[in-house]
C-alpha cells in the first residue's frame, strides 16, 4: 500500500502510468477517498499526464488525526506531501474542495505550483463561499440526500422532479450506493467545519501563474458568480463554464478536453 510519512500524516497516494508530459497534483473534494472507484486517475487527462492523488488528512487510508482542522493545515501537508516525492514544482488540479486546498498552497507556497487549475471551487470571503454543506449535517439522512441532489444541480428542482419521477428516484438510489468506502461523519465534519472558515480572496492577486477556471452552468455549490470573481481578480487566467452542475467534469467531456488543450499549449 502506497503510503507517505510526512511531518505530521501518513499519507495514502496513487500515482498513474508516467507520461512524457510530466505528473499533475490532482486535489481531490469533500469526503475523497481513493479506494472508491473510477477516481482522480481515472479521468482521461491520465491518457496525457502523470496523476498523482491522495486522501487528505482524516479522509480514506490517511492519518486521523484529532480536530479542529485548517485550510492551511490542508495546503501544508500538500507541501509536505510534495517534499517526500521530492518535486520542488508541478502542475496542480484542485476540485471543489480541492480547489481551496490549491488555492491555500499557492497563497503559502507560490513556489510549488507551475500552472493551476481550479474546477467548482470559491475564493471564499469578499469572494463568495461556496455552499455551507456543514449545515446539511444537521438533517435526517434522507433530507440530506435530497438537497445535495438538487444542489450539486441546480436544474433538478421540484417542477423538475414531478415531471421526472423516474430518473429522480435513480438519483436517490444512487446517490444512497454509489459510495462503497463512506467518512465516517466525525471526520467528514472535521474538513466542513475547516472549509467554512476558507478566505483567500485577498491574495488571489498575488497569484502569478498561468489558472484555468472551469465551472459548471447549474452548480449551486460553487456558484457561476464565484468563479467570475476568481477570475476577475487573478491576472493571468482563463474561464469557462460547461453543461453541468458541480459535476461538470463528468457531465460534460468538452472540460477535460479543454484542459488538455490548455496545458499543451
Amino acid at each position: 500500500m502506497p503510503i507517505i510519512s510526512t511531518k505530521e500524516l501518513d499519507i495514502y497516494y496513487e500515482r498513474s502510468e508516467p507520461r512524457a508530459n510530466g505528473p499533475i497534483l490532482f486535489i481531490g473534494g469533500t469526503g475523497g477517498d481513493l479506494r472508491n472507484k473510477p477516481n482522480q486517475l481515472d479521468c482521461p487527462l491520465a491518457e496525457h499526464f502523470e496523476i498523482i492523488s491522495y486522501d487528505q488528512r482524516g479522509l480514506g487510508q490517511t492519518s486521523k488525526p484529532p480536530g479542529p482542522y485548517t485550510m492551511q493545515q490542508y495546503a501544508d501537508d500538500a507541501a509536505n506531501f510534495l517534499d517526500e516525492l521530492e518535486i520542488d514544482s508541478i502542475l496542480v488540479m484542485g476540485v471543489s474542495f480541492g480547489g481551496m486546498v490549491a488555492q491555500e498552497l499557492i497563497k503559502r507556497h507560490k513556489s510549488r505550483v507551475t500552472k493551476l487549475i481550479l474546477a467548482c471551487t470559491s475564493s471564499g470571503g469578499a469572494g463568495g463561499s461556496s455552499y455551507p454543506l456543514h449545515e446539511l449535517e444537521e438533517l435526517e439522512p434522507e433530507e440530506k440526500i435530497k438537497l445535495s441532489i438538487k444542489i450539486n444541480d441546480l436544474r433538478i428542482n421540484d417542477v423538475w422532479i414531478e415531471n421526472n419521477q423516474e430518473q429522480w428516484e435513480f438519483l436517490m438510489l444512487q446517490a444512497q450506493t454509489n459510495t462503497v468506502f463512506k467518512t465516517d461523519r466525525e471526520n467528514l465534519l472535521k474538513q466542513l467545519l475547516a472549509r467554512k472558515d476558507h478566505d483567500t480572496f485577498d491574495s488571489l492577486k498575488d497569484i502569478n501563474v498561468p489558472v484555468f477556471l472551469l465551472g459548471g452552468k447549474y452548480d449551486g455549490i460553487a456558484p457561476k458568480s464565484n468563479m467570475e470573481i476568481i477570475h476577475n481578480k487573478v491576472k493571468d487566467s482563463k474561464l469557462e463554464f460547461y453543461e453541468g452542475g458541480h459535476l461538470f467534469l463528468i457531465q460534460d467531456p468538452e472540460a477535460f478536453k479543454d484542459i488538455i488543450k490548455w496545458l499543451s499549449r
